[in-house]
């Protein structure tokens, strides 16, 4: 698949030292291969954490070297804990989610790595219809933000954008109409962000809100409803209003619109690479390379 914001991302990763990377429950040959483009692209140096038997087993019909770093573990929840481990010790530069569920993975991660107040997830996604970068937050980790989170949450991903070279990224509040209704929490919640934006509580962004999903995306829808905003069209970062909605967008724009998604988790001492158990290689491929641009940025918690 064509991707070129990507690309560039790839391009500009690829001329940094490679990022030491723990890889949590790796036994599955998806993750395997994932680790094999990392260290044929000289992206990342993999530590394989999990049954070693069965890494070696699938290791070796990836591609991977007899010479790859492999740390047992004995069942999921300690190889999520070892990976943690690693990191506080220092001898880690990033955490990846390998062949396991999310909570088992974040959980030693909320104990152990975080750094800022608010973890929150980051789906950057590539549409070959949108011509930029689509920052999707959080669609993986807050469940139901409240204000207060939807604020700590929009400032990670704005942080974000500005390690990746965006000085001031425009961010769309989504909800399901562009106007305030009462009965509709998002709404207001919106309306409030984008205020406090204005009071630079929230800093680093051009902010609005509340909008459509399609005055987001689209000039044209814009115009259509007379809206005016100097977001339509060219918004940078979607703040959606909970995890379901969020993870539904994320995952249609993948199976249905053949967008490239790629997904990190911010706020914690390192970058922590979130993907899906069920994505393919390329998106792992992708989600380290932001996270060794984020390291080199210097924004090991974005920033």
């Amino acid at each position: 698949m064509n991707t070129p914001l990507f690309d560039a991302l790839v391009s500009r990763a690829r001329i940094l030292p490679p990022l030491s990377v723990a890889i949590v429950d790796a036994g599955e040959r998806t993750v395997l291969e994932g680790a094999a483009l990392l260290v044929r692209e000289k992206i990342a140096t993999p530590v394989l954490i999990g049954n070693p038997e069965r890494i070696r087993a699938i290791a070796g019909e990836v591609g991977l070297s007899d010479a790859i770093s492999i740390v047992p573990a004995h069942s999921v929840e300690e190889s999520a804990r070892e990976g943690v481990r690693m990191v506080a010790e220092g001898r880690v530069q990033a955490l990846m989610k390998g062949h396991l569920h999310s909570d088992t993975f974040l959980h030693p991660v909320l104990e152990g790595l975080r750094d800022r107040k608010r973890l929150s997830h980051v789906f950057l996604a590539e549409i070959s219809s949108y011509d930029r970068l689509l920052f999707i937050t959080d669609a993986a980790m807050n469940i139901t933000p409240d204000l207060e989170a939807k604020a700590e949450i929009l400032q990670n991903a704005i942080d974000m954008a500005h390690a990746l070279g965006n000085p001031e990224p425009k961010v769309a509040i989504l909800s399901a109409i562009e106007t305030v209704n009462p009965r509709i929490v998002s709404t207001i919640d919106a309306a409030c962000l984008a205020k406090m934006a204005d009071r630079r509580q929230i800093t680093g962004a051009v902010v609005d809100g509340p909008l459509a999903f399609d005055n987001a995306i689209s000039r044209e829808a814009a115009r259509t409803k007379d809206l005016r905003s100097p977001v339509s069209g060219s918004a940078d970062i979607l703040l959606v209003p909970d995890l379901v909605s969020g993870n539904i967008l994320a995952k249609d724009l993948e199976y249905l619109a053949g967008a490239t998604l790629a997904g990190l988790i911010l706020g914690a001492r390192v970058p922590i690479i979130l993907t899906s158990r069920s994505d393919p290689p390329r998106s792992r491929f992708l989600s380290a390379c932001l996270a060794t641009l984020l390291y080199h940025a210097g924004a090991t918690s974005v920033p």
